[in-house]
């Protein structure tokens, strides 16, 4: 196998509180190759998200270090898209306007002259193309994920960290959701971290499930998905993903109640 992308080496991070470093993540280690699709899953809280800021280079660690390519993060880059939950779209830009606002920034390597091409090119992808002008206040939930998406892309990032991006959404344009980044995926190609509570989503679209314990985040398991791309949607009534999904349950829910009998001390 080729050299990993992505390097976790025994990653802790402590935030301060009154009483004292609170610790979110304990000794993480584990790395990522070129393409590949990471799901970290675990209880609310546990320290997930703090995981994928660190790698975008929002929060640094209190010890340890993630290498990109080598070398030590040390702040966030163009070479990583981050996609959260709430969207993250601008409400006053049109969707037009907010795909061409990061193609605009001083880091875009995008020609001028090269912009409104492949503003339209995501535009298409996404199904967006008839809404260009409109704003996102008039969209669906659906639609403003698919737009922050598009933005995303139009940068080009090599890596695309993406927290709970679906989980605001119903079941049925979430599946639709899941499809669609699963379809651009095998267009665009891109070493993806995401962030998810739903057991099902992580298996459909990962390649690897990092599975993370109660806080403070350690590794729990690492699974391996047996699957190749592409997927539909028939895979998850297999009896593989059925056994693969009660392991996971399994080991999820036992962090759950962990967590729980933490915070009954606790209180």
């Amino acid at each position: 196998m080729s050299q990993p992308r992505v390097v976790f080496d025994g990653v802790c991070v402590d935030f301060p509180t009154e009483t004292g470093p609170l610790s979110v993540v304990d000794d993480v280690s584990f790395s990522m190759h070129e393409n590949e699709f990471v799901c970290i899953v675990g209880p609310s809280g546990c320290g997930k998200t703090t995981l994928m800021n660190v790698l975008a280079g929002f929060t640094p660690p209190t010890r340890g270090v993630v290498l990109l390519d080598g070398q030590a993060v040390r702040g966030p880059g163009r070479d990583r898209g981050v996609i959260f939950q709430d969207y993250g779209v601008f409400p006053w830009l049109s969707v037009e306007q907010n795909i061409l606002f990061g193609l605009r920034l001083a880091s875009s390597k995008t020609p001028a002259n090269e912009r409104a091409a492949v503003c339209r090119q995501y535009l298409e992808l996404m199904g967006l193309a008839d809404f260009a002008k409109a704003f996102p206040k008039t969209l669906s939930g659906g639609m403003r994920q698919r737009l922050a998406i598009a933005r995303a892309y139009a940068a080009k990032p090599e890596f695309l960290l993406m927290d709970e991006p679906f989980g605001a959404l119903d079941a049925q344009t979430r599946s639709k959701m899941q499809n669609l980044l699963l379809e651009v995926l095998q267009r665009e190609g891109k070493t993806v971290m995401m962030i998810t509570h739903s057991v099902d989503e992580a298996i459909y679209l990962a390649s690897r499930i990092v599975v993370v314990t109660a806080r403070p985040a350690r590794i729990k398991a690492i699974i391996k998905v047996p699957f190749g791309y592409p997927r539909h949607e028939g895979l998850q009534e297999t009896t593989d993903f059925m056994n693969i999904k009660a392991h996971l349950r399994e080991l999820v829910m036992a962090e759950y109640e962990a967590q729980q009998m933490l915070g009954s001390a606790n209180s």
